[in-house]
């Protein structure tokens, strides 16, 4: 029988010898460790509002007035029922949903697509020359971009209404009208994230083995059986990872992009849960309640989460976990 202590010990060895191997990385990662337990990990406690009556007080601190504030009925739960009973809970679900759920299934199959198109390309240059540009529109500030879009979309100098006139019709003003919102949002999107959104699947696809589309060929398989059997069976494993990750986001539209762009007369399908809380907990303060509309959001995000994972590990066979 062997000794159970000389295993665990084998084990301790094992890591230290680990541990002093790669003594620079580990070092090289302890500034994004602290980062993320200062500003993430720490300031969790500040969840309690969402569960409390918190009011800021003059001569107390942040922890000492979270601590000290009244529970929000007798579970805490108060905020919560009087979001999801408010007369905003479905519109916003029903926005943050389908601004979400565009988002996925338009801009999550472009990068994809266009990887696979930048790699059939066989001259260095013409790829390289298309990478570089692709990924220009994601540098860009979103302040820049929502400039952008008014200066091109404007009513009465804008390329795409005065290409309208041309035609002989009405110039559309696309930035005011709630029914262009989503397209808007989402194609802009698109626009700034699928040259960096197919790095990824480029990187993936390097890793191939040339001498399977050598042998492909001649077995006389056409570029697109090649693509089919060869280059996106290759990238699998990647696609499902980050179609997982994505799901978990279908709720989590963030609100910058959207406060440039909307105005009230798009309301009716530009609000969505992170501008609510926007609006409620900073501009109102009241803390408590939008800080219970963001933990709402987050939980329903979770629940995404595992649901896309479970689902992905039982059809593909690829999860997170």
């Amino acid at each position: 029988m062997k000794d159970s202590t000389a295993g665990r010990g084998g084990i301790g060895i094992d890591l230290r010898r680990r541990f002093l191997k790669q003594r620079v990385l580990l070092l090289l990662l302890l500034p994004a460790l602290v980062y993320f337990l200062v500003f993430n990990y720490i300031p969790i406690y500040g969840v309690l509002i969402a569960f409390k009556n918190f009011r800021m007080q003059e001569g107390q601190g942040f922890l000492e007035t979270v601590l000290n504030a009244p529970w929000a009925g007798a579970y805490g739960l108060d905020h919560f029922k009087a979001f999801v009973n408010g007369p905003f809970f479905w519109k916003l679900l029903r926005n943050t949903f389908l601004l979400g759920f565009y988002a996925l299934l338009f801009g999550f199959p472009i990068p994809i697509m266009f990887a696979l198109l930048l790699n059939e390309l066989r001259r260095k240059f013409y790829k390289s020359f298309v990478q570089t540009v692709s990924y220009l529109p994601y540098f860009l500030s979103i302040v820049a971009v929502i400039g952008m879009m008014k200066m091109v979309l404007s009513p009465s100098n804008g390329i795409v209404n005065v290409m309208l006139t041309k035609i002989g019709l009405e110039p559309i003003y696309f930035m005011a009208n709630a029914d262009w919102f989503r397209f808007l949002f989402v194609s802009s999107g698109i626009w700034t994230s699928m040259g960096m959104g197919a790095v990824i699947y480029l990187a993936a696809l390097s890793k191939v083995d040339a001498e399977q589309y050598e042998s492909a060929v001649i077995d006389g398989a056409s570029r697109l059986r090649q693509m089919w059997h060869i280059t996106l069976p290759a990238i699998k494993p990647v696609v499902v990872i980050t179609l997982i990750l994505n799901m978990s986001g279908v709720l989590s539209v963030g609100s910058e992009k959207i406060i440039l762009m909307y105005n009230s007369l798009t309301y009716e399908t530009a609000d969505v849960f992170s501008t609510f809380v926007y609006r409620r907990g900073l501009v109102e303060l009241d803390f408590s309640f939008g800080a219970a509309v963001d933990l709402f959001n987050a939980l329903v995000n979770l629940l995404f989460l595992v649901t896309a994972n479970y689902v992905a590990r039982k059809v593909a066979n690829e999860s997170l976990w």
